[in-house]
Protein backbone atom coordinates (compact mmCIF):
# COMPACT_ATOMS: atom_id res chain seq x y z
CA UNK A 1 0.00 0.00 0.00
CA UNK A 2 1.53 3.47 -0.65
CA UNK A 3 2.20 5.58 2.03
CA UNK A 4 1.83 9.28 1.53
CA UNK A 5 1.97 10.18 5.43
CA UNK A 6 5.74 10.83 5.10
CA UNK A 7 5.76 12.83 2.03
CA UNK A 8 3.96 15.80 3.14
CA UNK A 9 7.43 18.73 1.86
CA UNK A 10 7.10 16.84 -1.37
CA UNK A 11 3.30 16.92 -1.32
CA UNK A 12 3.45 20.66 -1.08
CA UNK A 13 5.96 21.33 -3.74
CA UNK A 14 3.51 19.20 -6.21
CA UNK A 15 0.29 21.31 -5.30
CA UNK A 16 2.37 24.52 -5.47
CA UNK A 17 3.46 23.53 -8.65
CA UNK A 18 -0.11 23.08 -9.94
CA UNK A 19 -1.17 26.59 -8.68
CA UNK A 20 1.62 28.37 -9.97
CA UNK A 21 2.04 26.75 -13.39
CA UNK A 22 6.07 25.73 -12.59
CA UNK A 23 8.69 24.65 -11.34
CA UNK A 24 10.50 28.43 -11.18
CA UNK A 25 7.34 29.44 -9.82
CA UNK A 26 6.26 27.21 -7.24
CA UNK A 27 10.24 28.06 -6.12
CA UNK A 28 9.57 31.35 -5.32
CA UNK A 29 6.93 30.62 -3.45
CA UNK A 30 8.62 28.52 -1.64
CA UNK A 31 11.65 30.25 -1.06
CA UNK A 32 13.71 27.38 -2.39
CA UNK A 33 15.21 26.39 -5.91
CA UNK A 34 13.58 24.51 -8.74
CA UNK A 35 15.72 21.86 -8.95
CA UNK A 36 14.68 20.99 -5.20
CA UNK A 37 10.94 21.60 -5.94
CA UNK A 38 11.53 19.25 -9.56
CA UNK A 39 12.92 16.58 -7.07
CA UNK A 40 10.06 16.51 -5.13
CA UNK A 41 7.27 16.20 -7.85
CA UNK A 42 9.71 13.39 -8.72
CA UNK A 43 9.82 11.60 -5.64
CA UNK A 44 6.15 11.72 -5.37
CA UNK A 45 5.62 10.14 -8.29
CA UNK A 46 8.14 7.44 -7.72
CA UNK A 47 6.36 6.75 -4.48
CA UNK A 48 2.76 6.30 -6.53
CA UNK A 49 4.11 5.04 -9.89
CA UNK A 50 2.35 7.67 -11.92
CA UNK A 51 3.40 10.37 -13.80
CA UNK A 52 2.15 13.29 -12.74
CA UNK A 53 3.33 16.24 -15.24
CA UNK A 54 4.01 16.11 -19.12
CA UNK A 55 7.22 18.02 -18.86
CA UNK A 56 8.50 20.38 -22.26
CA UNK A 57 11.13 22.79 -22.50
CA UNK A 58 7.73 25.34 -22.40
CA UNK A 59 5.02 23.83 -20.43
CA UNK A 60 4.45 21.45 -17.71
CA UNK A 61 0.84 19.55 -18.15
CA UNK A 62 -0.96 17.85 -15.57
CA UNK A 63 -1.83 14.62 -16.18
CA UNK A 64 -5.63 12.70 -15.22
CA UNK A 65 -3.33 10.85 -12.27
CA UNK A 66 -1.41 14.64 -11.10
CA UNK A 67 -5.49 16.35 -11.45
CA UNK A 68 -6.99 13.41 -9.77
CA UNK A 69 -4.18 13.80 -6.58
CA UNK A 70 -4.25 17.44 -6.57
CA UNK A 71 -7.96 17.68 -6.53
CA UNK A 72 -7.26 15.28 -3.29
CA UNK A 73 -4.62 16.85 -1.53
CA UNK A 74 -5.05 20.54 -2.05
CA UNK A 75 -8.52 20.68 0.52
CA UNK A 76 -6.19 18.43 2.83
CA UNK A 77 -3.32 20.89 2.68
CA UNK A 78 -5.53 23.90 3.61
CA UNK A 79 -7.56 22.03 6.26
CA UNK A 80 -4.04 21.21 8.05
CA UNK A 81 -3.12 25.43 7.50
CA UNK A 82 -6.41 26.46 9.22
CA UNK A 83 -6.33 23.91 11.64
CA UNK A 84 -2.93 25.46 13.06
CA UNK A 85 -4.52 29.00 12.82
CA UNK A 86 -7.45 27.72 15.43
CA UNK A 87 -4.88 25.25 17.79
CA UNK A 88 -2.70 28.11 17.52
CA UNK A 89 -5.42 30.30 19.29
CA UNK A 90 -4.16 33.56 17.30
CA UNK A 91 -5.30 36.99 18.51
CA UNK A 92 -4.19 39.04 16.04
CA UNK A 93 -4.33 37.83 12.64
CA UNK A 94 -1.26 37.55 10.94
CA UNK A 95 0.47 34.71 7.47
CA UNK A 96 -0.51 35.22 4.15
CA UNK A 97 -4.39 36.20 2.82
CA UNK A 98 -4.86 36.10 -0.96
CA UNK A 99 -8.61 37.38 -1.65
CA UNK A 100 -10.25 38.15 -5.24
CA UNK A 101 -12.93 41.11 -5.17
CA UNK A 102 -15.04 42.16 -8.35
CA UNK A 103 -14.05 45.78 -9.98
CA UNK A 104 -17.41 47.02 -8.56
CA UNK A 105 -16.85 45.92 -5.04
CA UNK A 106 -13.17 46.64 -4.99
CA UNK A 107 -13.96 50.18 -5.79
CA UNK A 108 -16.43 51.28 -2.87
CA UNK A 109 -14.40 48.91 -0.27
CA UNK A 110 -10.67 49.32 -1.18
CA UNK A 111 -10.24 52.79 0.95
CA UNK A 112 -11.22 51.62 4.02
CA UNK A 113 -9.80 47.86 3.18
CA UNK A 114 -6.43 49.75 3.50
CA UNK A 115 -7.07 52.27 6.23
CA UNK A 116 -8.80 50.11 8.26
CA UNK A 117 -8.54 46.54 7.90
CA UNK A 118 -4.44 46.38 6.44
CA UNK A 119 -3.51 48.94 8.81
CA UNK A 120 -5.02 47.11 12.21
CA UNK A 121 -3.61 43.77 11.46
CA UNK A 122 0.08 44.64 10.25
CA UNK A 123 1.26 40.93 10.74
CA UNK A 124 -0.89 39.91 7.93
CA UNK A 125 0.43 39.77 4.38
CA UNK A 126 -2.00 40.76 1.87
CA UNK A 127 -2.57 39.15 -2.01
CA UNK A 128 -5.46 41.39 -3.02
CA UNK A 129 -6.77 41.01 -6.95
CA UNK A 130 -9.54 43.11 -8.58
CA UNK A 131 -10.93 41.30 -11.71
CA UNK A 132 -14.82 40.32 -12.52
CA UNK A 133 -13.85 36.61 -13.86
CA UNK A 134 -14.58 33.52 -12.29
CA UNK A 135 -10.93 32.82 -10.72
CA UNK A 136 -10.17 28.88 -10.00
CA UNK A 137 -9.71 29.25 -6.30
CA UNK A 138 -7.60 26.43 -5.28
CA UNK A 139 -5.60 26.13 -8.73
CA UNK A 140 -4.69 29.69 -8.02
CA UNK A 141 -4.90 29.79 -4.91
CA UNK A 142 -6.90 31.87 -3.08
CA UNK A 143 -8.04 31.77 0.44
CA UNK A 144 -11.18 34.03 -0.51
CA UNK A 145 -13.00 35.36 -3.32
CA UNK A 146 -16.05 37.55 -3.11
CA UNK A 147 -18.69 37.60 -6.33
CA UNK A 148 -21.87 39.18 -6.80
CA UNK A 149 -24.32 36.76 -8.39
CA UNK A 150 -25.86 33.01 -8.38
CA UNK A 151 -23.46 30.34 -7.22
CA UNK A 152 -22.78 27.20 -9.89
CA UNK A 153 -22.62 24.46 -8.94
CA UNK A 154 -18.71 23.30 -7.11
CA UNK A 155 -17.13 21.69 -3.93
CA UNK A 156 -16.59 25.12 -2.75
CA UNK A 157 -17.78 26.52 0.48
CA UNK A 158 -20.22 29.63 -0.22
CA UNK A 159 -21.54 32.04 2.26
CA UNK A 160 -23.92 34.82 1.71
CA UNK A 161 -22.76 38.21 2.86
CA UNK A 162 -25.63 40.61 1.16
CA UNK A 163 -28.01 40.87 -1.39
CA UNK A 164 -27.40 43.68 -3.53
CA UNK A 165 -30.44 45.97 -4.72
CA UNK A 166 -30.17 45.94 -8.70
CA UNK A 167 -31.88 48.47 -11.00
CA UNK A 168 -32.01 49.71 -14.96
CA UNK A 169 -30.28 53.08 -15.23
CA UNK A 170 -30.03 55.28 -18.59
CA UNK A 171 -28.20 58.69 -19.04
CA UNK A 172 -30.63 61.22 -20.14
CA UNK A 173 -29.34 61.64 -23.87
CA UNK A 174 -30.40 58.04 -24.46
CA UNK A 175 -33.90 58.95 -23.22
CA UNK A 176 -34.07 61.89 -25.49
CA UNK A 177 -33.53 59.89 -28.54
CA UNK A 178 -35.58 56.93 -27.97
CA UNK A 179 -38.03 57.95 -25.20
CA UNK A 180 -38.74 56.93 -21.66
CA UNK A 181 -40.04 53.39 -21.49
CA UNK A 182 -43.72 52.68 -19.94
CA UNK A 183 -43.46 49.29 -19.83
CA UNK A 184 -41.65 46.35 -20.19
CA UNK A 185 -42.24 45.93 -24.03
CA UNK A 186 -40.77 49.56 -24.51
CA UNK A 187 -37.86 48.77 -22.26
CA UNK A 188 -37.07 45.58 -24.35
CA UNK A 189 -37.00 48.08 -27.51
CA UNK A 190 -33.96 50.19 -26.27
CA UNK A 191 -30.08 49.33 -26.69
CA UNK A 192 -28.50 47.99 -23.67
CA UNK A 193 -24.93 48.10 -22.69
CA UNK A 194 -24.80 44.57 -22.17
CA UNK A 195 -23.03 42.42 -19.22
CA UNK A 196 -20.87 39.83 -21.60
CA UNK A 197 -22.06 36.07 -20.62
CA UNK A 198 -19.55 33.46 -22.14
CA UNK A 199 -21.83 31.38 -23.96
CA UNK A 200 -24.72 32.49 -23.36
CA UNK A 201 -27.53 35.70 -23.89
CA UNK A 202 -27.43 38.29 -21.86
CA UNK A 203 -30.74 38.65 -20.02
CA UNK A 204 -32.59 41.00 -17.42
CA UNK A 205 -35.36 39.63 -15.52
CA UNK A 206 -38.04 40.64 -13.13
CA UNK A 207 -39.50 39.63 -9.90
CA UNK A 208 -42.85 38.93 -11.50
CA UNK A 209 -41.16 36.22 -13.75
CA UNK A 210 -40.86 38.01 -16.59
CA UNK A 211 -37.55 38.43 -18.83
CA UNK A 212 -36.19 40.14 -21.76
CA UNK A 213 -32.86 40.13 -23.96
CA UNK A 214 -32.25 42.56 -25.52
CA UNK A 215 -29.85 44.15 -28.01
CA UNK A 216 -27.04 46.96 -28.18
CA UNK A 217 -24.30 47.77 -29.45
CA UNK A 218 -20.87 46.90 -26.25
CA UNK A 219 -20.87 43.95 -24.38
CA UNK A 220 -18.97 44.70 -21.17
CA UNK A 221 -17.52 41.73 -18.49
CA UNK A 222 -17.25 44.73 -15.44
CA UNK A 223 -19.31 47.05 -13.74
CA UNK A 224 -17.23 49.86 -14.01
CA UNK A 225 -17.67 49.56 -17.93
CA UNK A 226 -21.23 49.20 -18.39
CA UNK A 227 -21.82 52.23 -15.93
CA UNK A 228 -19.15 54.31 -18.22
CA UNK A 229 -21.50 52.96 -21.57
CA UNK A 230 -24.84 54.43 -19.60
CA UNK A 231 -23.73 57.79 -18.93
CA UNK A 232 -22.12 58.31 -22.18
CA UNK A 233 -25.51 57.58 -23.15
CA UNK A 234 -24.46 54.53 -25.17
CA UNK A 235 -27.22 51.73 -23.43
CA UNK A 236 -29.21 51.23 -20.64
CA UNK A 237 -27.41 49.05 -17.75
CA UNK A 238 -28.37 46.84 -15.56
CA UNK A 239 -26.52 47.34 -12.16
CA UNK A 240 -25.75 47.38 -8.37
CA UNK A 241 -28.16 50.54 -7.05
CA UNK A 242 -25.46 51.56 -4.76
CA UNK A 243 -23.00 51.97 -7.55
CA UNK A 244 -25.08 54.74 -8.92
CA UNK A 245 -26.61 55.88 -6.39
CA UNK A 246 -24.49 59.27 -7.05
CA UNK A 247 -24.95 59.34 -10.26
CA UNK A 248 -28.82 58.88 -10.30
CA UNK A 249 -29.51 61.63 -7.58
CA UNK A 250 -27.24 63.85 -9.86
CA UNK A 251 -29.10 63.16 -12.64
CA UNK A 252 -26.65 61.75 -14.73
CA UNK A 253 -28.53 58.27 -14.67
CA UNK A 254 -32.33 57.90 -14.88
CA UNK A 255 -33.62 54.79 -12.68
CA UNK A 256 -35.78 53.37 -15.86
CA UNK A 257 -39.21 51.39 -14.30
CA UNK A 258 -38.66 51.30 -10.81
CA UNK A 259 -41.80 50.13 -10.36
CA UNK A 260 -41.04 47.39 -11.30
CA UNK A 261 -38.98 44.99 -9.23
CA UNK A 262 -35.74 43.80 -9.90
CA UNK A 263 -34.35 40.56 -8.28
CA UNK A 264 -31.98 41.19 -5.60
CA UNK A 265 -28.37 39.16 -6.15
CA UNK A 266 -26.20 37.86 -3.44
CA UNK A 267 -22.66 38.39 -2.32
CA UNK A 268 -21.39 35.51 -1.53
CA UNK A 269 -17.47 34.34 -0.27
CA UNK A 270 -15.85 31.56 -1.83
CA UNK A 271 -13.41 29.29 -0.05
CA UNK A 272 -12.31 25.79 0.12
CA UNK A 273 -11.87 25.41 4.00
CA UNK A 274 -14.66 22.52 4.57
CA UNK A 275 -14.29 22.58 8.42
CA UNK A 276 -11.66 25.06 10.22
CA UNK A 277 -11.85 28.34 8.25
CA UNK A 278 -8.79 30.08 9.26
CA UNK A 279 -9.42 33.26 11.49
CA UNK A 280 -7.96 35.31 8.80
CA UNK A 281 -10.39 34.73 6.44
CA UNK A 282 -13.49 34.91 8.81
CA UNK A 283 -12.12 38.47 9.83
CA UNK A 284 -12.04 39.10 5.98
CA UNK A 285 -15.73 38.01 5.19
CA UNK A 286 -16.91 39.67 8.32
CA UNK A 287 -15.83 43.47 7.32
CA UNK A 288 -16.57 42.54 3.52
CA UNK A 289 -20.10 41.99 4.58
CA UNK A 290 -19.67 45.04 7.45
CA UNK A 291 -18.85 47.73 4.51
CA UNK A 292 -21.16 46.52 1.99
CA UNK A 293 -24.45 46.89 4.23
CA UNK A 294 -22.98 50.33 5.83
CA UNK A 295 -22.85 51.32 1.97
CA UNK A 296 -25.92 49.75 1.10
CA UNK A 297 -28.32 51.11 3.79
CA UNK A 298 -26.89 55.01 2.99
Amino acid sequence: MTNLLTETANLIAFVRTVETGSFSAAARHMATTPSAISKSVARIERVLGARLFLRSTRALVLTYDGQMLFDRIAPLLRELQSAGDVVGGQTGLSGRLKISLPSEIARVVMDALLKDFAASHPDLNMVVGVTDRFVDVIREDYDVVFRVGRVPESELIARKLSEMEMVLVAAPSLLKRYGNPMNIEDLARLPFAKYYVPGGPFEVLFSNGSRIAPGGPIECDSGFGLQAAALHGIGVAHLMKFVVADDIEAGRLVQLLPELELPSLPLNALHGFRRSVPLRVRAMCEFIANEINNISRQ
